[in-house]
């Protein structure tokens, strides 16, 4: 008959990497998953707020300010993060059809995860765009 003596200890030396592991995946899915939907969210204030805006470097500046504000708010931790925005049609006569769009980019570390293989960062990315009132004036 042979000794099960120290048995659990080498099941448990097993498993421990494999849950680490796993923990590490939920964790890092998880905080791509939030940053994706704050992302989402940024972009549509920063639209939002430039279609309220008159000229050009206020839309700019008002898309800037209101995704920071709702990444700052969403919680997200970004390495960096990048508003691009187009607010060109606001440059266009009254009367004419235009839209505005912005995108809006999140680097999301996930050096601190513990899960090999994966990368350092994950770029998150979305866009949004909203049209303009055709008749209100514009700078």
């Amino acid at each position: 008959m042979t000794s099960q003596r120290g048995a659990a200890s080498v099941e448990f030396a097993m498993i421990v990497p494999v849950l680490v592991l796993l923990v590490g995946l939920v964790v890092g899915g998880a905080r791509t998953w939030l940053a994706r939907g704050v992302v989402e969210q940024a972009a549509g204030a920063a639209v939002r707020g430039m279609s309220q805006a008159r000229g050009q470097a206020e839309a700019v500046r008002t898309a800037r300010d209101l995704a920071l504000a709702q990444a700052t708010a969403g919680g997200v931790r970004c390495e960096r993060l990048v508003v691009d925005v187009d607010a060109s049609a606001l440059s266009t006569a009254p009367g004419t059809r235009a839209s505005v769009r912005a995108r809006v980019r999140c680097d999301v570390p996930l050096g601190d995860v513990l899960v090999p293989g994966w990368p350092g960062v994950i770029g998150v990315e979305a866009s949004a765009e909203t049209v303009l009132d055709t008749y209100r004036g514009r700078k």
